[in-house]
């Protein structure tokens, strides 16, 4: 016990971390998002006319994207998501730097309806780690 005691912050700071890794890992199957790498993107998009939404800011979307995607920033999803409407049924691949705005907006989706949103685990980064192209 005097253990404890004496290192609690520490010990804080290890269930901190642990807690945000576990969360980093199983954080979107436990939301129920749909997850995909790279390759199972590419399948979706050349074979099933998946919809590429871009939920990163315009900036970034500029810097560099997957060819034809369409942007709707993640803090504008709500308002504009009409524009998607017409893919309700069909696959989308959500993409934004990482993986996290796209699961955020893969569950917001999933919410309105969408059954077919997947999130591009690691973004748009990993898109580059793989050597595929983007746009700008």
């Amino acid at each position: 016990m005097q253990f404890i005691t004496s290192n609690i912050l520490p010990i804080s700071i290890a269930l901190l971390s642990g807690s945000m890794l576990f969360w980093s890992i199983f954080g979107n199957r436990i939301r129920g998002i749909k997850e995909v790498d790279c390759a199972a993107a590419l399948q979706l998009i050349n074979h099933k006319n998946a919809l590429v939404l871009d939920v990163r800011e315009d900036g970034e979307y500029k810097l560099g994207h997957i060819l034809d995607a369409t942007l709707i920033p993640l803090g504008k999803l709500n308002e504009r998501i009409g524009e998607i409407e017409k893919y309700k049924e069909q696959p989308i691949v959500v993409v934004c730097r990482t993986g996290n705005r796209s699961g955020t907006a893969c569950a917001v989706l999933g919410k309105r309806g969408f059954t077919q949103a997947y999130n591009l685990a690691g973004g748009v980064t990993a898109w580059q780690k793989a050597n595929l192209p983007l746009k700008k």
